[in-house]
């Protein structure tokens, strides 16, 4: 069963984050030239909190507030899912299906070391369901 682990070394470990004070439109803009759909928010080293564009979209835009504004704090989701590294995939879509969010920070020894969506959640299952079709595909032929 794949790992929070292995799905990062494959997608890989970035992480990106803004800081609790910093403008909303900040972040919007991050996200959107990142091609993600939630920061970190960071106090130091610390995980404070996570803005998503639901977020922003339920927080800012539907109340009128103005995204120059408001602060990142005023408006992210704390406190914040995790999960371990070894964690298995599986375990993150119970979560995040529970929970009814799209993205997990990942945590080990009290450190943030990278963020999944729910997009990496299902490639991970698909390809493990592939690996699984093929080799029983081979079994079969042999």
């Amino acid at each position: 069963m794949t790992t929070v682990e292995q799905m990062l070394k494959a997608k890989g470990a970035d992480i990106f984050w803004i800081e609790p004070d910093d403008p909303v439109l900040e972040a919007i803009q991050m996200m959107a030239d990142r091609h993600v759909g939630a920061l970190l928010v960071m106090r130091g080293p610390a995980l404070a909190g996570i803005v998503s564009e639901r977020d922003y979209a339920r927080k800012v835009v539907l109340l009128g507030r103005s995204s120059a504004d408001t602060p990142v704090w005023q408006i992210m989701s704390s406190p914040v899912t995790t999960v371990a590294p070894e964690a298995t995939v599986h375990h993150c879509l119970e979560l995040m299906t529970a929970r009814r969010i799209r993205h997990l920070p990942v945590v080990a020894a009290g450190a943030v070391v990278g963020m999944l969506s729910i997009g990496d959640c299902v490639k991970a299952v698909i390809d493990e369901q592939r690996h699984h079709i093929e080799d029983l595909e081979r079994f079969i032929r042999s």
